[in-house]
């Protein structure tokens, strides 16, 4: 007789809870009436609520399931949340958006669905293997959220180009779990540390793990992984942009801080000198290209890219500080770059989207709201206090000088000072030039001023607040232990 092995069910209450509510989303929408189908946005917004509460009363718990293939702890779950409140703040700006650009709703509310799924199951997998099968589900969803809008070419071109780089950066990713098997004999994350302890580190093992680096880098955006971005983040639909931008980025720095800072943090010296230089190489050139970008999401592309190597600062300090600081940071970034492109969705309308810089011109005079809230989501991505941003970027630059990295703390310090450049650009274009494009009042699109309104009173909140969200922050990274 087959007896099956017991599985704990709360482990995998996160990712269900998501999973059943992209299946209900596509069969609601086979059968339901044309008028409708904005129900379908929030029954997907009800599943990323009712997945925070659920990862908040699970909140404390260290468990496993799998066989310890996947866990149940803080961490996991501080990054559950962020997941929900990125895809919840796309969800918000999508009502509107997606009727302006002809979309169906119904595979689109799923797909977001779905590649939550993926983020869920690889900030919470401690088994390489699951962690590639999370990565996977995630990108494949986001390859086609990519190119949904098949009437543009540009969206076609940008799925595409995710799609061949994302399948090369895989193979690397994959062959590198492959070699690390081979050198220690196992592919879960507990396992190889204690084989790491024991015996040390190998060239074999070495090679691995500069493998997992590309697969990783590609991921988040570092340079030299990073040629994918500007061309998929301006073709794709802004609304997937945003998901991306913050959503993919924090899936992947979960799973790869849980590698990297905990699991091979044994022969951190061995890595830490490859991510210095991505590093400082990602910091420089992301924002020395946005300097010259005109198209907005492509200055957003190029920002993205330079917050990745802020993040990567934090990887580099490693320990409790730098993981305390990277988790802090990647809710801070979420919320400022959502309320920008949320900005970026407002000023846009149906047949215009008003991507260029000059479309800004005026904005802060003749729509009040939009200008106040875009300056200030431009003034925290710079580092201003009190904003959220200042002491997100506080928090990583001092961990890196306890850890002794002081040169690369001066370098994202000065990456700084030039990104204010191209943000501020922002402010004076809205405040100190004449314009006269036209934008849909707010008032029209209330889920979208929502969101915006959501993600500029956390900017501040957080910015001033900070000590509750990094004590949480910090007890989370602890838990790993």
């Amino acid at each position: 007789m087959l007896t099956l092995p017991p599985i704990n069910w709360s482990s995998l209450l996160p990712s269900l809870v998501l999973t059943v509510t992209g299946i209900l989303v596509l069969f609601w929408d086979l059968w339901m009436k044309e008028e409708e189908r904005p129900l379908l946005a929030w029954l997907s917004f009800l599943g990323f609520v009712v997945t925070g509460v659920v990862s908040i009363a699970l909140w404390g718990r260290h468990e496993s399931a799998f066989n310890g293939m996947l866990a149940l702890d803080p961490y996991a779950l501080f990054f559950n949340l962020i997941f929900c409140l990125a895809a919840g703040l796309t969800l918000l700006m999508s009502m509107h958006y997606l009727d302006t650009i002809d979309i169906h709703p119904g595979e689109y509310y799923a797909l977001i669905l779905f590649a939550t799924v993926g983020m869920v199951i690889m900030a919470a997998a401690t088994d390489l293997i699951v962690i590639f099968l999370g990565l996977e589900t995630m990108s494949i969803a986001v390859y086609v959220l990519a190119g949904i809008w098949r009437q543009r070419l540009q969206s076609n071109e940008a799925a595409l180009k995710y799609f061949l780089l994302g399948a090369f950066a895989s193979g690397f990713f994959l062959y590198g779990i492959a070699l690390i098997y081979g050198a220690t004999g196992s592919v879960q994350l507990g396992k190889i540390a204690a084989h790491i302890g024991a015996h040390g580190s190998s060239p074999l093992l070495l090679i691995g793990i500069g493998l997992l680096i590309v697969g990783f880098g590609f991921k988040v955006a570092a340079a030299p992984f990073h040629v994918w971005t500007p061309d998929v983040y301006e073709g794709a639909p802004t609304t997937v942009t945003a998901f991306m931008a913050v959503g993919v980025k924090a899936a992947a720095f979960a799973a790869f801080a849980r590698v990297f800072v905990h699991t091979l943090g044994s022969v951190h010296g061995e890595w830490q000198g490859i991510l210095w230089i991505l590093a400082a190489l990602t910091m420089t050139v992301g924002n020395i290209t946005a300097l010259v970008q005109r198209n907005i999401k492509r200055m957003l592309a190029y920002s993205s890219v330079a917050h990745a190597g802020y993040l990567l600062v934090a990887m580099v300090a490693g320990k409790d500080l730098g993981g305390a600081a990277l988790m802090y940071y990647l809710l801070a970034y979420g919320l400022m770059t959502l309320g920008a492109f949320g900005v970026v969705l407002a000023v846009g309308r149906k047949g215009a989207p008003n991507e260029e810089l000059s479309d800004y011109a005026g904005l802060g005079f003749r729509y009040p709201l939009l200008g106040m809230t875009m300056t200030l989501f431009m003034l925290s991505l710079t580092g201003v206090p009190p904003l959220v941003g200042f002491t997100g970027k506080f928090y990583i630059f001092s961990a890196a000088i306890k850890a002794g990295y002081i040169w690369l703390a001066v370098i994202g310090v000065l990456n700084s000072v030039v990104s204010a450049y191209y943000y501020i650009r922002v402010v004076v274009n809205m405040y100190m030039q004449e314009g006269e494009t036209a934008i849909d009042m707010l008032s029209a699109r209330p889920a979208l001023a929502v969101a915006i309104v959501l993600a500029a009173i956390g900017t501040v909140l957080l910015g001033i607040f900070p000590s509750g969200s990094m004590s949480l922050a910090r007890e989370s990274f602890l838990s790993l232990r």
